[in-house]
């Protein structure tokens, strides 16, 4: 009994640490403008959400599309503001500063196997 108790703690701190440093490289790739670093951790399908138009992209659809913005919006900054978990789903919430403006960025990503995918992003201005 105490084994499998123990199996599944180091299971589920396994998780959170994964997530963890998932969100760690997100976050740096958003403060860097990097479309390539943050496109390693997009599922196979994202769906991007800009003020003027969303979508559903293939991975190297997206990572065309987000390194597209990222060059019409140089990247000043990026900071977390929320995060959370709903029904297995990782939040988080973050204000993109950029050379046109702010834009409050929203990640979802969810458990894939052992990688944590980012589902969809939304960026607002």
């Amino acid at each position: 009994m105490m084994k499998h108790l123990l199996r599944y703690g180091v299971v589920i701190f396994s998780f959170f640490l994964m997530s963890f440093i998932s969100v760690t490289d997100i976050i740096n790739a958003m403060k860097n403008g990097n479309a390539s670093e943050l496109s390693k951790y997009f599922d196979n399908t994202i769906e991007i959400t800009f003020p003027d138009k969303s979508n559903a992209y293939s991975k190297s659809q997206a990572e065309m599309v987000v390194k597209d913005f990222f060059n019409n919006n140089s990247v000043k900054n990026f900071e977390v503001i929320q995060q959370g978990d709903n029904d297995g789903t990782l939040f988080f919430i973050g204000t993109l500063a950029t050379t046109n403006g702010e834009y409050r960025t929203t990640f979802f990503v969810k458990q894939k196997g052992e990688k944590p995918l980012l589902q969809e992003i939304r960026f607002e201005k």
